[in-house]
């Protein structure tokens, strides 16, 4: 059904790599599940990209099927399954999931059992059939059942959470227009003077959890680290915290949970910091450590002590107000593309069974 090829790489770290994606930037796919493979966008380069409409499998490390509707620039060993005419319509979500689905039956994250580019030309991948050929038309309707059933989910948590109200206040547009014309102060401030508890989580061995319903973080991105569920009472810590792995990697956690030896701890129990001020905080600490921590280089919570952040400040002191109302216009921007998007959603399916009926 497919072409299987190995595509040509590009060594990541000689690529100036951009966050956002712009006019003009190629997708830059490295071997990892978050963001669909994506790791940043860069300029076209002397060598052609890769085609779009295809679906692309990473070889070591994590294995793992993602569809790609861009033209792409890969790191190092990664595939590509180009569809032949008469299974073009296998770029899809079914599709994808098919293939993803007999990866994992097959191979397993890691160095030991991996795909080769004959092991791929000879995988086989389950689809429906009917008089004997893939049921395309099942397939769409299946996906759009599911996406339809998820809409409806989005939509009544909106309503249930008061998240449809996207409508700036004049503060949210001031605080705003502060920042995009860098009319902000920023004044650096060390992360023991913002959280007056930093620790680092305590080692607990796969073998030794015992399964439950605390939330148990270790170092990584996926699942913003989330490993597991446990009910080891050890390591455990409040919500309303932020977490800093050894890599850099930081989250913010409404929920109490325990944390692992590769994971800090950041709060303060004597301030009482709201969930718009922490994730304003996580942004910045984020991005202090950028680049400078990896597995030759690992960091310690007790080692950030004196590093600093940037904060919007007045008086030298960190302006709390700013940066809440900076992170709720920012939520009600994000809301917005979401709530709007439902709605569409929402509407064309109301027209489908309209026709239908």
């Amino acid at each position: 059904m497919f072409t299987v090829q190995t595509v040509k790489s590009i060594d990541e770290g000689k690529l100036n790599l951009f966050e956002q994606k712009h006019d003009g930037l190629i997708e830059f796919v490295g071997r990892t599940r978050v963001e669909n493979g994506i790791k940043g966008y860069t300029e076209k380069l002397d060598l052609k990209p890769n085609p779009k409409n295809v679906i692309s499998i990473t070889q070591i490390g994590t294995i793992v099927a993602q569809l790609r509707n861009q033209e792409w620039y890969a790191s190092q060993n990664i595939f590509s399954l180009t569809p032949k005419e008469e299974y073009k319509k296998l770029i899809s979500l079914y599709g994808v999931a098919s293939v993803d689905t007999a990866l994992r039956a097959t191979f397993s994250d890691g160095y030991a059992n991996y795909p080769t580019l004959e092991k791929l030309k000879n995988l086989k991948i389950k689809l429906p059939t009917k008089n004997g050929k893939i049921d395309f038309a099942f397939m769409e309707s299946f996906i759009a059942e599911l996406e339809a059933e998820r809409i409806a989910e989005l939509e009544a948590y909106l309503v249930a959470s008061g998240l449809k109200d996207y409508t700036l206040t004049k503060e949210e547009q001031k605080v705003l227009a502060e920042f995009e014309q860098e009319k902000i102060k920023w004044t650096e401030f060390t992360y023991s003077s913002i959280f007056n508890q930093i620790l680092q989580g305590r080692r607990l061995k796969k073998d030794d959890q015992v399964p439950g319903d605390i939330p148990f973080v270790m170092a990584g991105v996926t699942n913003t680290g989330v490993v597991s569920y446990i009910s080891n009472p050890i390591a455990s810590f409040p919500k309303n915290s932020i977490t800093i792995d050894i890599f850099g990697n930081t989250f913010y956690r409404n929920y109490d949970f325990g944390a692992g030896d590769d994971t800090g701890v950041y709060w303060n129990d004597e301030k009482e910091y709201s969930k718009e001020l922490m994730l304003f905080c996580a942004a910045s600490m984020e991005r202090s450590l950028f680049g400078k921590f990896s597995y030759g280089t690992k960091l310690r919570s007790s080692q950030s002590l004196n590093f600093k952040m940037k904060l919007p400040a007045q008086n030298d002191q960190p302006d709390y107000d700013k940066m809440e109302t900076f992170i709720s216009a920012i939520q009600k921007l994000v809301i917005k593309d979401v709530v709007l998007y439902a709605d569409r959603k929402i509407a064309a399916t109301k027209q489908v069974v309209s026709r239908k009926k």
